[in-house]
């Protein structure tokens, strides 16, 4: 900063100069004689202002726990390198202990990218001024994605009626349908994206016709947090819709995490439990049969994808190169790997007036359940 500024009173002080004489050449004459001598303007040299010369020395890049945090910090680190080596700066990687705490620490400076929810977004931009978007997550094309409703008990789909190996997702008319494996954007567990089958692990198994989420009435239900907006926010919705009350027609706890809700069903402490599109992926490692013994029955309305999240005051010229490093990197081979093993990111986009107009059910719903308040 203070050679900017030094460089900056130089080259007043040559317009100043160049202004005192009109910028014109200057003529002696010796002794009144024919004699002259003439003195041109001497050509000035400027550096153009340093780029990075705002840019802060380290960057914090926050993230929260969509499976086990151990193995997660491994990804997030690699994605840390990634960019501080894009960047030339250091960036440190960090796993938040949730949203709400990635949230108050994009707010408070702790960090200055994070990786948000969209509901966790929104909570944390009500709070701090000084958060922004920066780019929306995409999957396989589809800047939204969907939670969805998975039991241990094959009965829930209906007298006589087998699960079957598939996948949900929307027809042309908003309608959830039945798709074979790989047949939708979302990854399914035991498929490769691909759509080759994954060895060892069990394909995922539906109910062939989506059962209405009213089954639920009676059970023990998984939620994730209560911030989250695929684990909590958009299935007690639905079942706020159907007038089905917790605490009342149904039993539910939260469990932490989207994976901890798949392992509760899986392990039979809740008889239904809600996640992101396909977290039964996130656990098939330890749990290889988890597809066969957690049945997905249903689907949420489309959620808007997650987002990055910056802090406002970071640089124009740092922001763009942090979301270009990070776009670059995703269209590579191994930052396919690394962000599917994160958050089953395929693509970003750089956010828009449209990106925060996706957020408006989002912001009702938040308000309807009283978060924030």
């Amino acid at each position: 900063m203070k050679r900017s500024a030094l460089a900056l009173l130089a080259v007043l002080a040559l317009v100043v100069a160049a202004c005192g004489n009109g910028g014109e050449a200057t003529t002696t004459t010796a002794g009144g004689g024919d004699d002259t001598t003439t003195t041109a303007p001497e050509a000035t040299t400027t550096t153009a202002a340093d780029p990075r010369a705002d840019w802060p020395d380290k960057l914090v890049f926050g993230f929260v726990p969509s499976r086990e945090a151990e193995e997660l910090q491994d990804n997030v680190d690699v994605l840390a390198q990634i960019l501080s080596d894009a960047l030339d700066l250091e960036v440190e990687g960090i796993v938040s202990a949730d949203y709400t705490a990635l949230g108050a620490a994009l707010g408070s400076g702790q960090a200055q990218i994070g990786a948000l929810a969209p509901a966790n977004y929104v909570l944390a931009a009500r709070q701090f001024d000084n958060i922004e978007l920066l780019a929306q997550s995409v999957r396989f094309g589809s800047s939204t994605y969907h939670a969805q409703y998975f039991t241990n008990d094959p009965s829930v789909c209906g007298e006589g009626v087998e699960p079957v190996e598939g996948q949900y997702d929307y027809d042309a008319n908003g309608n959830v349908i039945y798709f074979e494996p790989g047949g939708a954007p979302a990854l399914q567990v035991g498929w490769n994206a691909d759509g080759t089958r994954e060895e060892g692990v069990s394909a995922g198994l539906v109910c062939p016709e989506p059962v209405d989420v009213s089954v639920v009435a009676g059970g023990r239900m998984a939620y994730g947090t209560e911030s989250s907006t695929s684990g909590y926010i958009f299935p007690v919705l639905e079942l706020n819709a159907r007038n089905l009350t917790d605490g009342v027609d149904y039993e539910s706890f939260f469990s932490g995490s989207h994976d901890n809700s798949v392992l509760a069903v899986y392990n039979g402490e809740a008889d239904f439990g809600v996640s992101f599109d396909d977290a039964r992926r996130n656990v098939r490692e330890s749990n290889p049969d988890v597809g066969e013994k957690v049945i997905v029955f249903n689907i949420t309305a489309p959620i808007a994808n997650d987002v990055i999240a910056v802090d406002a005051n970071l640089p124009d010229s740092l922001k763009d190169a942090i979301f270009q490093a990070l776009a670059d990197f995703i269209a590579t081979e191994e930052g396919q790997v690394v962000m599917d093993t994160i958050y089953s990111w395929t693509d970003l986009t750089r956010a828009d007036a449209m990106t925060e107009a996706s957020f408006d059910l989002i912001e009702r719903a938040i308000d309807e359940l009283g978060f924030g308040q």
